[in-house]
């Protein structure tokens, strides 16, 4: 019998774990399955281009896993249940369930409205595909001169707001943050981030809490109205509903919590990766939500498998991170470098030659992702017969 590996999500972080699961484990030994709704992987990361109207390049995953041994199930995830290891989903032809000997959970996250009054009914979100399209036919019909709010001054906010004031110069952009622009970057970083939305003419509202959302206007804690003929809401991301209401042990706001291996501390035989999993970097801090994390977790979560199944030694190698990459629009980048633990340093690259290497740090995201299982050595061991009795997650295909 072969090891039956399900996957869940095709994102950055499931679609790695799939391939480099497939470049470990022979085929004969274990069947790996991809569970993911939509049929093309989908750069979470240029959201932001897509919304303000450039087209993005398509990347199916029929041709992505082709030849790697991965089943695609295009359909989408209604339950996981954990304890008796299956997963509901549902596609054109009705619902089933999925048996799995190992589960990699990867359904990552999607747009908080931080229960804002009015967000729901009135703000656009960018945090998946179809919320940027909707976005982008909404701003297609804007005239000249009508005002445009982003909300959030993280990544998002920042790399959405400098976009769209570069494709739609006739437009009146705003960026409302709530505490100070920039505040967790370098000196360096601050400066050149102020001067490019200040050429860029958007108009930035600091300390500035929103706490309410209309069809033409936001309010802020202050008191004070922004006016907004549309209001993009980018303040953070909230995971998949579905890990909270199994029994695996999760954080109040629903991340799966694992150990340095990316297995659920709770149930040995489930992994989660990405923005889905709780996971600890350097210093003891949680890893954050971001491609960054997502596909460094999915590398060891998928070697942990492959180590365990095969009686091999477990990975050991230190998540941490090296820089925060910022795009400021086609022409302009940010390069944040910073400490392991995510904490800005004084050094950054500024100006064209970053927005050069935030490029080349995208499409080598997704060449990773298109190409799941090049660059990898093929180390395929067989899954061993006779079980690690220390290790409760090892399997065994007798």
């Amino acid at each position: 019998m072969q090891h039956r590996i399900v996957v869940l999500g095709a994102g950055y972080a499931g679609a790695v774990a799939a391939g480099r699961l497939a470049k470990r484990l022979r085929r004969e030994d274990v069947a790996i399955t991809l569970v993911n709704a939509e049929p093309d992987f989908v750069e979470r990361v240029r959201m932001h281009q897509l919304a303000v109207g450039q087209n993005l390049r398509s990347r199916p995953f029929t041709e992505m896993f082709a030849d790697t041994g991965v089943e695609l199930k295009l359909a989408k995830v209604t339950g996981v249940y954990v304890d008796r290891k299956s997963v509901a989903v549902t596609d054109g032809n009705g619902a089933e369930e999925l048996e799995y000997d190992t589960l990699v959970y990867a359904l990552g996250s999607g747009w908080n409205d931080q229960g804002v009054p009015g967000t729901t009914e009135h703000a656009h979100e960018i945090a998946a595909r179809p919320g940027a399209l909707r976005l982008r036919e909404r701003l297609a019909r804007l005239d000249a001169g009508q005002p445009v709010v982003v909300v959030g001054g993280g990544l998002t906010g920042l790399e959405f707001a400098t976009e769209l004031a570069e494709g739609r110069p006739d437009l009146d952009v705003a960026l409302a943050v709530r505490g100070g622009l920039g505040d967790w970057l370098s000196p360096k970083g601050r400066r050149h981030l102020r001067e490019v939305l200040a050429r860029l003419g958007i108009t930035v509202h600091e300390h500035a809490a929103v706490t309410g959302v209309e069809a033409d206007r936001v309010a802020t804690a202050d008191g004070t109205s922004i006016a907004a003929a549309v209001t993009v809401w980018t303040t953070g991301f909230a995971v998949h509903p579905i890990a909270r209401a199994t029994t695996l042990e999760v954080t109040d706001t629903g991340r799966i919590v694992v150990d340095g291996s990316m297995r659920s501390v709770s149930h040995p035989d489930v992994y989660a990766v990405g923005d889905a999993a709780m996971a600890m970097g350097s210093g003891d801090k949680p890893l954050r939500m971001s491609c960054a994390s997502g596909t460094p977790m999915a590398w060891q979560a998928a070697d942990a498998i492959a180590a365990r199944l095969t009686g091999g030694k477990l990975p050991n190698v230190p998540l941490r991170y090296f820089n925060q990459c910022i795009s400021l629009g086609r022409k302009e980048g940010l390069i944040q470098y910073v400490t392991a633990d995510d904490r800005a340093v004084r050094a950054a690259l500024t100006g064209r030659l970053a927005a050069v290497y935030k490029e080349l740090v995208c499409k080598g995201a997704a060449w990773g992702v298109a190409n799941p299982t090049l660059g990898i050595p093929s180390r395929r061991r067989r899954v061993v017969r006779e079980p690690d009795r220390t290790d409760p997650a090892v399997k065994t295909t007798a």
